[in-house]
């Protein structure tokens, strides 16, 4: 018999209507390479340092648009709401102020506020006001994604699955002979991340949005 949506799945029910309805997605797609992390890196907190880069690039991204007023607010502080899915349905916690801060203090709310969103114990204060929106959906599933951006922030990075794919890499310009006049290279496995950018074209154009993915990608290809 059919049962009438409640709590989580109600919200998200609603929340992805609201979505459907007003905001025109577009969804750039890439690819981090992790060859150069180090076995203790932390994934989430490294994804979050990398959005603040990103934000740090292109502003604009981390904004809400009011379509009706078609007025934009850029944010100088960095609120991440992070997906949580849970049996009740999905959660969405705010991680706030990411910019500059260590890591290992990112790692410890991020835990902080999972922990509570699972025990059912996360505070109405740290579902709202986000500035921009997570999913690591990759830590189940999944290599790419059409992230929903949820109005009035104007944009998502999606995470997928890391993996071990085969790359060509290019050889220094000592490769180079006067028989052979483009350096060599080798073929590697190396570890990358799948990256799914929506944002909201009605106010973010494809070339801040291609700036804010680089910048992401860069922060994430360092080895720390």
């Amino acid at each position: 018999m059919p049962k009438k949506l409640r709590g989580p799945r109600r919200a998200m029910a609603q929340s992805m209507a609201n979505a459907r309805d007003n905001v025109v997605g577009c969804t750039l797609f890439d690819d981090a390479d992790l060859n150069d992390w180090h076995a203790e890196q932390d994934i989430t907190s490294r994804i979050l340092r990398a959005i603040a880069e990103g934000c740090g690039a292109e502003p604009g991204l981390n904004a809400w648009f009011d379509g009706e007023a078609l007025t934009r607010r850029i944010f100088s502080h960095i609120d991440v709401a992070i997906a949580v899915d849970t049996p009740e349905g999905l959660i969405v916690p705010v991680v706030r102020n990411i910019g500059g801060r260590p890591v290992a203090e990112l790692r410890r709310d991020v835990d902080k506020l999972k922990r509570n969103t699972h025990e059912r114990t996360v505070s109405p204060e740290d579902l709202r006001d986000f500035t921009f929106m997570l999913s690591n959906f990759g830590m189940i599933a999944g290599r790419y994604a059409t992230p929903v951006v949820v109005p009035p922030a104007v944009a998502i990075l999606g995470c997928g699955r890391l993996s071990h794919d085969v790359v060509a890499t290019q050889a220094g310009r000592s490769a180079t002979t006067s028989s052979q006049p483009y350096p060599s290279g080798s073929i590697e496995a190396h570890l990358r991340m799948p990256l799914s950018l929506t944002f909201d074209h009605r106010c973010v154009t494809g070339g801040e949005a291609a700036r804010f993915l680089a910048a992401v990608i860069r922060d994430l290809q360092k080895g720390n």
